[in-house]
């Protein structure tokens, strides 16, 4: 039994016969044409949508060819915002690359300035990331850089959430499953926009093409 199925019976139970009846009549017509209840992309593609939701919430998005582009495009991110170095996810897909002239680390600090991390999806519905936890994926590097740089795969995006929660109910279930949508920010104190309230102020996805370099 899935999580929804869970749900859904505790609201049927909590129903009387005639009403329990029609709200699974009416869970069960969503589920027969989705396109019903769910807004279309922003674009047909899905790395233009992508970018398009992400750019909209306050991120930075670059297209490169391949995952042997990523050290060339993120020294380009570094030298825009001068800064030295940055800590890179023991991920073989990135530590596999070439980072020479790249100043490199692979531990976290409270204060890190910058970090590198492969994203598990992308989500073209809404431009959020996903990202896992792992023994080589430190939960940290998503949540204290100020500068969260990003690799998301091309052929990793999906077109909707559900598309993700179909996927996350069919493997195994992390530890700690993240969705990464824009960098962090608040309004909550006073109404002004505050940057890296929660996490890092700033979000900058690299999207690749083709996977030339092994996982």
């Amino acid at each position: 039994m899935t999580a929804r199925d869970t749900i859904l019976n505790a609201v049927l139970a909590a129903c009387p016969a005639g009403d329990a009846r029609a709200v699974a009549d009416a869970a069960a017509a969503l589920l027969d044409d989705p396109d019903s209840s769910r807004p279309p992309l922003a674009a047909p593609g899905l790395p233009e949508a992508f970018t398009l939701k992400a750019t909209a919430l306050g991120a930075s998005v670059e297209r490169v060819a391949n995952m042997a582009s990523v050290p060339e495009a993120v020294e380009r991110y570094l030298e825009r915002h001068g800064l030295a170095g940055l800590s890179v996810q023991p991920a073989p897909a990135l530590t596999a690359l070439d980072w020479t002239g790249i100043a490199t680390h692979d531990h976290i600090a409270a204060d890190e300035p910058a970090a590198l991390g492969l994203a598990l999806y992308g989500i073209a519905e809404s431009g959020s990331l996903v990202v896992h936890s792992g023994p080589d994926a430190p939960i940290l590097l998503s949540f204290l850089p100020l500068h969260h740089i990003v690799v998301l795969r091309e052929s990793t995006l999906l077109p909707w959430l559900e598309d993700y929660a179909a996927r996350l109910e069919a493997a195994s279930v992390p530890r700690n499953a993240i969705l990464i949508t824009g960098p962090s920010g608040t309004t909550d104190i006073e109404g002004s926009y505050v940057r890296g309230a929660h996490g890092p102020g700033f979000l900058h996805i690299i999207i690749t093409g083709t996977d030339d370099i092994p996982e």
